[in-house]
């Protein structure tokens, strides 16, 4: 696999499409801490990290609006790609749906949305749009 990130997202992106409840992805440490920002901002309903074999696996509940059917993820977004990586800085962090959605980044503290970017005023490698 070379993209670990966007099978991550596909696999999210491919169990919304599917109305499933339960989504069962291979762990890694940065997957954790993906699977963390999108609970803790309240995108996913739960998580559970299961440690079976050497890589664990991450069981990530769905969250559905019950009376319209709507998932709480409307879109996510690969940014940057094994291919072309993409960077910014403090200052140039993007703004996604002028705030309504959330940019994941990796940074030289941790994982983090850009708000905590911002608020920290730290840039780094820009992975992914969430709303």
């Amino acid at each position: 696999m070379t993209d670990p990130i966007a099978d991550y997202l596909t696999r999210l992106r491919n169990a919304i499409k599917a109305n499933h409840r339960v989504v069962e992805i291979p762990a890694s440490n940065l997957k954790k801490e993906i699977t963390k920002i999108l609970f803790d901002k309240g995108y996913i309903l739960n998580f559970k990290f299961v440690e079976d074999g050497p890589q664990g696996t991450i069981k990530i509940a769905l969250k559905y609006d019950l009376v319209n059917k709507v998932n709480a993820i409307k879109k996510l977004q690969r940014v940057s790609t094994s291919g072309l990586r993409k960077y910014t800085g403090y200052k140039d962090i993007p703004r996604v749906l002028n705030g309504l959605g959330i940019a994941v980044l990796s940074t030289s503290k941790g994982v983090m949305t850009d708000k905590e970017a911002r608020d920290l005023k730290i840039g780094g490698e820009v992975l992914c749009y969430v709303y």
